[in-house]
């Protein structure tokens, strides 16, 4: 699987350094770079993130004040020149703690920790062409993917709503969108993904599935309307 990473760092050649770095390594792919926490926040609600490589003393905001801020944090490797900040970066659960100037080995240590750890979190599912399974309280559940109303990202976890009952897994939205049927299903908010034959209308910014009114992101709004362009009853 590919792991989706982001930089933020206001050196330039920091950032440069682990670009090259994360170019090295095939699992890795970098979706962009900032140079602020302002700026990453806004990629980070713009795109699908599974790796964060954070620095720390940063203007405005520090990184750790990012992190804490971020609602559906990705997995997160501090990378440094400070080392007086170790212990509260492992109490907002960063994987690893990177002190400047790193090495291309101990990034590549960090890295095979972030891999194991996105592949891990992506073992919670299986599935076949109508159903797969989750582990859910404990127990292992099956979900007919015919009975999906939506899924709903909620911090380190997944809800599926089903015609039945609610489930709530360990599991990126990442990781369950790749086992889902692209042609069934439409991402129609960056936390919210619907079959397209449950969605019942679209009023303004919102969809209705059933009883549920879910947000519509003005960002998505095309693609959800060419994903249903099909089912249109033309004169």
């Amino acid at each position: 699987m590919k792991i989706n990473c982001l930089i933020v760092d206001d050196e330039p050649i920091a950032r440069q350094i682990l670009r090259e770095f994360v170019e090295d390594l095939e699992w890795l792919y970098l979706v962009g770079e900032a140079e602020s926490p302002l700026k990453a926040i806004n990629l980070l609600a713009q795109h699908s993130i599974d790796l964060l490589f954070l620095d720390i003393e940063m203007p405005q905001m520090s990184g750790l004040e990012l992190l804490k801020k971020i609602p559906n944090p990705p997995a997160v490797i501090v990378t440094t020149a400070y080392p007086q900040y170790a212990l509260e970066g492992f109490e907002l659960d960063v994987l690893d703690y990177l002190l400047k100037p790193i090495s291309i080995e101990r990034f590549i240590k960090a890295a095979l920790k972030a891999k194991g750890f996105c592949e891990q979190k992506n073992k919670n599912l299986t599935t076949s062409a109508d159903y797969f399974f989750v582990k859910c309280d404990g127990k292992i559940e099956r979900i007919e993917i015919k009975d999906l109303l939506y899924v709903k990202a909620l911090e380190n976890y997944i809800v599926l709503q089903t015609t039945q009952r609610k489930y709530i897994t360990y599991l990126t939205m990442r990781g369950l969108e790749e086992y889902l049927p692209t042609e069934q299903f439409v991402k129609i908010h960056k936390s919210y993904l619907v079959p397209v034959g449950k969605i019942d209308r679209i009023e303004g910014n919102e969809i209705h599935v059933g009883d549920e009114k879910l947000p519509l992101s003005r960002n998505l709004r095309a693609e959800v309307l060419e994903k249903i362009e099909s089912k249109f009853v033309k004169r």
